[in-house]
């Protein structure tokens, strides 16, 4: 049987969190191994600031563990550090997609991962990622027939789930399947009943086009989207047509969709290639957000942005982090992120 037989769901990113998951960067697997000490500071940067909210869960290599706790300081930032194998660092993109119960009970999608379309070798030990997280914690496993990122949908937590054509439509993921097909997956395994589809992600984004650096849900019927009004930039027509559709789309419930727009930073290169700069790639936290926030020439951009979502989140805690320490690698706090649902207890059965 498969989720929405069981009546699973996806939580929305804002309802509370058990906990979240980081797993430690490998120096092997990155694009610029020469930054290695930087990258692992910018990890340690989002594990003390997600600590101020919410536990932390840091999955290592065998024999990582004392280097790890070297960068976190667990003294003043105690965290639980588990050893599972990976390849890579993106937990959000290999990691499990937690599930609920209407009473609570936890459950957890693993989604095939074959690393962003096969591009980065070998992936082995980040498609085990999930099952050895499930496995560990002796949660309930639905094996999804489908190859999906965490990074590539947002939901509402009321049967609706943004996604981009550009990423889940690719040939390299699911080749043998059609939209109809893939909405059908989609439906089963996180329990939605709408999906809405722009069209494509930011220019440069090498995952192709995943929805968590260009839009996401503030809230059911509330869409926060990344804008760009420089015509010279390609970004401004990719943002251009993703809100035409945005005002044209409803939710599952029949909602018109209210788009709430944040500027995008000036644009950065490293090395000739675009870096993926995103303050829509944020992670919410319990009570909290945390915000990338670039500095430099994007100072305005950044004010602008923690601004917005001050505004949209009165009861939340902006806390930004370094967003340049480690966009190079091709993401940031969301992507490096895995939440956990809170588990609710069992109400008492009284006669």
């Amino acid at each position: 049987m498969n989720p929405r037989e069981l009546n699973y769901k996806m939580p929305a990113e804002w309802q509370n969190h058990e906990r979240t998951f980081i797993s430690w960067p490998i120096r092997n697997s990155m694009c610029f191994p020469e930054d290695y000490e930087r990258v692992c500071r910018g990890y340690a940067s989002f594990v003390h600031a997600i600590t101020e909210f919410e536990p932390v869960t840091v999955l290592v290599n065998s024999g990582e563990q004392s280097t790890v706790q070297a960068f976190i300081n667990p003294i003043n930032h105690p965290v639980e550090i588990i050893s599972i194998p990976h390849n890579d660092s993106w937990i959000r993109d290999n990691g499990p997609t937690f599930l609920q119960d209407s009473q609570g009970h936890l459950a957890g999608i693993n989604w095939r991962f074959n690393a962003w379309g096969e591009k980065y070798e070998p992936w082995d030990l980040d498609d085990a990622v999930a099952p050895a997280i499930l496995d560990k914690l002796q949660i309930r496993r639905f094996d999804a027939p489908l190859v999906m990122e965490g990074g590539s949908f947002h939901v509402d937590g009321e049967g609706s789930l943004i996604t981009t054509e550009q990423c889940l439509l690719n040939p390299n993921r699911n080749p043998e399947m059609d939209r109809v097909q893939i909405e059908e997956k989609l439906k089963q395994y996180l329990n939605i009943e709408k999906v809405i589809w722009l069209k494509k992600g930011l220019s440069g984004d090498e995952t192709d086009g995943h929805v968590d650096n260009i839009a996401c849900f503030a809230a059911p019927g509330k869409v926060i989207i990344q804008v760009c009004d420089d015509p010279d930039d390609e970004n401004a027509q990719i943002t251009q047509e993703n809100i035409r559709r945005l005002e044209n789309a409803v939710d599952a419930s029949g909602r018109k969709l209210e788009i709430i727009r944040i500027p995008q930073p000036p644009k950065r290169d490293h090395h000739g290639d675009r870096l993926t700069l995103s303050y829509l790639n944020f992670y919410f936290v319990n009570h909290g957000i945390i915000l990338p926030v670039f500095g430099g020439d994007a100072e305005e951009t950044d004010k602008q942005a923690s601004a917005i979502l001050a505004e949209i989140f009165p009861d939340r805690t902006i806390r930004t982090v370094d967003g340049m320490a480690i966009i190079r690698e091709g993401g940031n706090v969301h992507c490096s992120t895995q939440q956990m649902p809170a588990m609710e207890k069992e109400k008492e059965i009284t006669s």
